[in-house]
């Protein structure tokens, strides 16, 4: 019922964009195309700072053209890509662009996105103290995200509409304790709630695994919101669950960054407080690394969001996805969810493949078409299913001018 009620939805949207274009024909030829916005974990992250410039100096990376062409095959106006290093002044970006994007790769056309955004993230950012409990405060496990070095995993953010970069807000430096009711993650060995980090620790331990960007994009007279983020997979970790229920309230964050009344406890890195306008337009995009039903992450935790009323979740699917399953087996063939949503292709015994990248618009958006990049062993572009682990996810909207 809820998804007829969606349809529903979509189609009497799509009307009245109909209608807005008979009622204002003047205005409609200044109406943009439509606009695709995707996602894509990359696995362009490197294990020491200063790699990924180095790999990307030269057109010849193999991995790198990978990621290019199922890019320039997709085709978005709007892009995040998730584990891009941060390197500042958009130098890595610079090159991926000048170097693959903008060069064709195996006969797909080029891309140029005129836009760009980068900025620092908390992985590998040192902390000084022992997060984790193994007796060191050096490791990667102990800095404010899981990282080597600082910027590893990063984000980028390829447009091909203007960022208006003044208005931008960051939550890298939010404090987990100052989310009202946080799951912080409890020590199994001891009667008190929600020990497992000192309150020395809680006093500067940072939310966001890497960060949380709201980008605003001026696209015609309107104003979009990209609100991207990759919070941590809830795997790797103990009976004490700390990257699970971290992972469930990096994902709360745009939840209440979205919903009216909820996000006055939120401050950004400038101090600014509060979530969005009840009437602002936006798409909330990023590797969530929670499956609604399946794999390792709290239950509800990616709830929180495609079943938020701002938004639409238009489940986009691929039969490359279905063939996986059925040709991986292992834990695939328990899980209780359809592979038709899948998005990562992970170990076969554990967790097995799962849909955990997400492209979500606002309601007062008109989604047109979404799909998942996963083409099927018999298609020429099958070599590149191996490019990452993940799948881009692709969404085509127009956004009403009025």
């Amino acid at each position: 019922m809820a998804e007829s009620a969606d349809v529903l939805t979509r189609v009497l949207l799509t009307g009245a964009l109909i209608a807005g274009v008979i009622a204002h024909p003047a205005e409609a030829s200044q109406w943009p195309a439509q606009v695709r916005f995707s996602t894509f974990n990359a696995s362009l992250n490197r294990g020491a700072a200063g790699q990924l410039v180095t790999d990307l100096s030269t057109p010849d990376n193999a991995q790198a053209r990978k990621v290019a062409e199922v890019i320039q095959r997709d085709r978005p106006d709007v892009l995040l890509i998730n584990e891009f290093d941060y390197v500042p002044d958009n130098q890595a970006a610079n090159l991926f662009r000048a170097n693959y994007l903008q060069h064709g790769q195996n006969g797909a056309r080029p891309i140029d996105f005129p836009y760009a955004y980068t900025a620092p993230v908390n992985t590998g950012v040192p902390s000084g103290l022992d997060f984790n409990r193994d007796g060191k405060t050096d490791g990667p496990d102990d800095a404010y995200g899981f990282g080597l070095f600082p910027g590893q995993y990063g984000m980028l953010v390829l447009s091909k509409y203007p960022i208006d970069t003044q208005h931008v807000r960051t939550f890298q430096h939010f404090l987990w304790k100052d989310m009202p009711g946080a799951l912080l993650p409890d020590d199994p060995a001891t009667p008190a709630p929600h020990d497992w980090y000192s309150p020395q620790q809680l006093a500067v331990f940072r939310l966001s695994s890497k960060s949380h960007w709201d980008l605003p994009l001026k696209i015609g007279r309107e104003t979009v919101h990209f609100l991207v983020d990759h919070p941590t997979p809830p795997s790797f970790d103990g009976p004490e669950d700390r990257n699970g229920t971290r992972n469930h309230d990096e994902i709360r964050l745009w939840a209440d960054y979205i919903t009216p009344g909820k996000a006055g406890y939120l401050y950004d890195d400038k101090g600014k407080r509060g979530g969005l306008a009840p009437g602002a337009k936006f798409v909330i995009a990023g590797d969530h690394n929670s499956d609604p039903v399946d794999g390792d992450s709290v239950p509800g935790a990616i709830q929180q969001l495609i079943s938020s009323p701002r938004l639409f979740d238009l489940k986009p699917g691929s039969l490359g996805a279905v063939r996986a399953s059925q040709d991986q087996k292992g834990a695939n063939l328990t899980q209780r969810g359809n592979p038709w949503f899948d998005t990562g292709d992970f170990n076969d015994n554990a967790p097995g493949n799962l849909r955990v990248d997400y492209v979500l618009p606002s309601r007062n958006l008109i989604p047109l078409h979404t799909e998942v990049f996963w083409p099927t062993p018999d298609s020429p572009l099958a070599r590149l299913n191996d490019t990452t682990d993940h799948h881009l996810v692709g969404l085509t909207l127009v956004v009403p001018q009025w």
